[in-house]
């Protein structure tokens, strides 16, 4: 039987139980049956198109928190006032000194604002313009910060907005306030700006056609990237699985079974032969199988997280243990797909399933109380806009989540950019992981649905609650080793909150902590410049150790975390045998297409 064609038992994600309907022929309509709700879900994805999928009721919510406790707080109002005194008391002393650049500035930026670096920024009259509006928006953070009685997640999501608009009017983002804009104005004679403008003409074009942006015509799926030898061995409707072909005259004994984020392509593990994990693994000795997801489309609407575990992890899971018999496999998740590994893993250990010889997560959440910033943006009245977004066209589009992610490095990947492409009339040079991150993939309904609300908002798997084949599943559970990755600058998985793993499996944990973000500290092959990692193992059974203790304790190493867990897996695997074939035909896993397949063409 197909599994696509097993019906099941959806219990409602809001978590209420069933209310029995009147029989009578006035009982009114199911909610969902009401014609306003249909108009009232048409007018929430009209009003996302416009907000960039930012529910506006939430920031009201969030505003008139902010701004009742503030108007009932007459001593925080006094301190405002003695404060915006106080800096512009320190503005006029440092005023009359402007002329100098070797006096030192009233107010620094912050370590990750880079904004006004350049030494041309400590010349008259940019010293007091950028010194200004520093002073300006270190007074608005203390204006909405601190004011007794705001709930925590309003206090952060009028911070980040307020600083959204004050980083539009930064005086970096102007050319008459700019002062390496207008040395570059002089010195080309204006053709930075007009290349600007066919710059900023270009891309608009192209995200208006829907075509991807310049340079990415440099990469190529299959022909530069994702080329590492290998076959697709299964298919469902939901995955593709590749089997990588080996290229060593003997392989560890127990296969790697990768699942990636379906929120992303595969191939960010397998990007050019320098830099791809999964090359990597094969050329060490191991036998390698990876999926690759399928880019959800309308017709994919309902698929849930159970699809997701099911035809994803657990189908996969099943081809590894035919083509690769009597042997446990080495598991290994990343972003969402480490929460769905997570989750698969409890279920097996529930179930007394060991198939599993470890599992190892890179920047992957299991408890979501202090999920980061991506926090701000899901709340019950977001995660209900997003819902009636999705339930217009089917899924989340892609650029309604990559809309997310550039507002929380906005200075990095909207202002930046803007100063660089179309002020200075530069191009950054295109590189293979920003081809990747173009190559974009969308959310079905139904399943993003229930990652936020069983995941972010209720903090199911954590607090006991995510059912699996209806019966809960518990990461205490686990027996397994476990080899965590967090890393430094993850705006994603901050790595305090993925570290929260330490908290629900009393087994033996290896924490990596590696320089980077959420994409570039994982993909961080042996020779990567200016990489560095700590580490610590707790044996199972051992005491906890927060955070700001694991940073006093863990070994600091330099270079590429890859040959440490390279050497866990190594240390966990039971020698070395004769690869194994490519596919079983005769247990009905057939090899297909040559990698990396036909999921990861799908637009």
């Amino acid at each position: 039987m197909d599994a696509d064609s097993r019906k099941e038992v959806v219990p409602s994600d809001r978590g209420a139980p069933p209310r029995r309907m009147a029989q009578s022929p006035l009982a009114p309509l199911p909610q969902a049956a009401l014609p306003a709700d249909g108009f009232d879900r048409g007018l929430h994805a009209a009003l996302g198109r416009a907000t960039s999928a930012i529910s506006p009721s939430s920031l009201l919510l969030a505003y008139s928190d902010w701004l009742s406790h503030l108007a009932l707080s007459p001593a925080k109002q006094m301190e405002l006032v003695q404060k915006a005194y106080r800096k512009l008391h320190r503005y006029s002393l440092y005023v009359p000194h402007s002329l100098s650049e070797k006096e030192p500035p009233c107010i620094d930026p912050l370590e990750q604002d880079r904004r006004f670096s350049h030494p041309e920024w400590r010349q008259w009259p940019f010293n007091l313009i950028y010194q200004s509006f520093l002073l300006t928006q270190q007074w608005w953070y203390n204006a909405t910060t601190e004011i007794r009685g705001v709930s925590q997640h309003h206090e952060e999501v009028v911070t980040f907005v307020t600083r959204q608009l004050l980083d539009i009017f930064s005086p970096s983002n102007f050319p008459n306030t700019n002062p390496e804009v207008l040395r570059k104005t002089v010195e080309t004679g204006g053709q930075n700006l007009f290349n600007g403008w066919s710059n900023f003409v270009t891309d608009w074009e192209r995200a208006r056609a829907g075509r991807p942006p310049v340079g990415t015509e440099a990469f190529e799926v299959g022909t530069n990237l994702a080329i590492t030898p290998g076959r697709v061995v299964f298919r469902n409707r939901l995955i593709e699985l590749v089997q990588y072909s080996p290229s060593t005259e003997t392989v560890h004994a127990e296969p790697v079974l990768i699942v990636p984020a379906w929120i992303m392509k595969y191939y960010i593990l397998d990007l050019q032969p320098h830099n791809s994990m999964i090359k990597y693994l094969v050329d060490q000795g191991h036998t390698v199988f990876c999926i690759s997801w399928k880019n959800p489309d309308a017709g994919d609407r309902d698929r849930g997280m159970e699809d997701y575990l099911r035809m994803g992890l657990m189908d996969a899971l099943e081809a590894v243990g035919a083509i690769v018999p009597q042997r446990k496999v080495h598991a290994v998740g990343y972003c969402l797909g480490g929460t769905l590994l997570s989750i698969g893993a409890a279920a097996l250990a529930r179930d007394n399933d060991e198939r599993l010889a470890s599992m190892t997560l890179f920047a992957a959440q299991t408890d979501f109380t202090e999920p980061g910033e991506l926090a701000l943006f899901i709340d019950e009245s977001q995660v209900t806009f997003l819902e009636d977004m999705m339930f217009d066209i089917g899924y989340l589009a892609a650029g309604q989540m990559a809309g997310a992610f550039q507002l929380l490095r906005s200075n990095d990947l909207i202002w930046s950019r803007l100063v660089h492409e179309y002020l200075m009339g530069e191009r950054a040079p295109m590189n293979d992981l920003m081809a990747w991150n173009a190559d974009s993939t969308r959310m079905p309904y139904r399943m993003h649905s229930q990652y936020l609300r069983r995941l972010f908002l209720g903090n199911d798997l954590a607090e006991g609650r995510y059912r699996v084949g209806g019966k809960p599943v518990a990461l205490s559970d686990l027996s397994l080793p476990i080899f965590c990755v967090g890393t430094t600058s993850d705006h994603v998985a901050p790595w305090r909150s993925v570290y929260k793993v330490h908290l629900l499996a009393d087994t033996d944990i290896t924490f990596a902590l590696t320089t980077g973000g959420h994409n570039a500290g994982i993909v961080c092959p042996p020779g990567t410049p200016r990489r560095s990692y700590q580490i610590l193992q707790r044996p199972a059974g051992g005491k906890y150790m927060d955070p700001d203790a694991y940073l006093g304790s863990a070994e600091h190493r330099e270079g590429s975390w890859w040959p440490e867990w390279q050497a866990w897996l190594e240390g966990l695997s039971g020698g070395r045998v004769a690869p194994p074939s490519l596919g079983a035909p005769d247990k009905g896993y057939n090899p297909l297409e040559a990698a990396p397949g036909t999921y990861v063409y799908l637009k």
